[in-house]
């Protein structure tokens, strides 16, 4: 199960990467007004942003559901709960005197 959603998890992030990378920045719109190419896209000025900002929200719930489930199973691996600090070495030192 832990390697399905590790997966599943790997596979989000990587299209929440593209789907981040493929939009416009706020500033496109400002080139379009003095003749750049802001407007020319594959899909329409308006629907590629709607299209992307949907699928942006989408893969980020799922990237969130994820890592919750994952942060879980891993809890329950765990064959006894344990703390960062417990294989750490106490070690006192005594401060030399003068």
């Amino acid at each position: 199960m832990i390697i399905l959603v590790t997966t599943i998890h790997v596979i989000v992030c990587l299209l929440l990467i593209v789907v981040v990378l493929l939009q416009q920045g706020k500033s496109a719109d400002l080139a379009a007004a003095f003749g750049g190419q802001g407007s020319q896209t594959a899909f329409g000025p308006r629907s590629a942003a709607n299209m992307l900002t949907k699928s942006t929200a989408w893969l980020a719930g799922i990237l969130i559901v994820t890592s919750i489930t994952l942060t879980v199973l891993l809890q329950k691996q765990a064959t006894h709960p344990h703390s960062v600090l417990s294989g750490a070495s106490t070690s006192h030192s005594t401060p030399k005197s003068k």
